[in-house]
């Protein structure tokens, strides 16, 4: 499934690791939610690209943006790396299905084992993507990735957003 801009993006709702259940459709932003999809504890990507978010956490809320870190993990795994990872500003969801992730336009990997982390993939998981959705519903900025490597850096997300904001510009990429 490919999400379009200015259109709805499907429902989303998972558990948190320490702020009870999470659902897109109840959160009230005032600009934005940044919906950040990362691969789970075994990706060694995702723990310095979370620890990015997690120090810029605080500059995306001044902006008006909600911001979620989710993953197929079960409730173990992502408690495990919020506390390991020390992600303590922000909110990690977990439990995503696969099902949910193909509606989000994600790609699924299954497991090859241990990584060099020496954590076990699990038998199914999502890869990365990042997706921004206005307080309507609908999609602004998506980004979907079938390898863990190269992701937009937050750190260049967040002068966007506050050109986005500025200058009042549309989605794009809906043609």
């Amino acid at each position: 499934m490919r999400l379009m801009p200015r259109q709805p993006v499907p429902a989303l709702s998972v558990e948190t690791v320490a702020h009870g259940r999470w659902t897109l459709a109840d959160g009230r932003p005032q600009n934005f939610t940044l919906i950040v999809v990362y691969r789970g504890l075994h990706c060694p990507i995702c723990r310095p690209y979370l620890n990015e978010l997690n120090r810029l956490a605080g500059e995306f809320a001044q902006r008006g943006v909600d911001v979620i870190a989710l993953s197929s993990d079960d409730a173990d795994r992502a408690a495990h790396t919020v506390e390991h990872w020390k992600l303590d500003a922000l909110r990690v969801g977990y439990g995503l299905s696969i099902d949910t992730a193909r509606n989000w336009g994600l790609y699924i990997s299954s497991s090859r084992g241990k990584t060099s982390t020496g954590v076990v993939e699990p038998e199914r998981f999502a890869e990365p993507g990042i997706f921004l959705v206005r307080p309507d519903g609908t999609l602004y900025f998506g980004a979907a990735q079938t390898m863990p490597f190269a992701r937009p850096h937050f750190a260049d997300i967040l002068p966007a957003i506050d050109f986005v904001l500025k200058h009042d510009y549309p989605p794009r990429g809906e043609a």
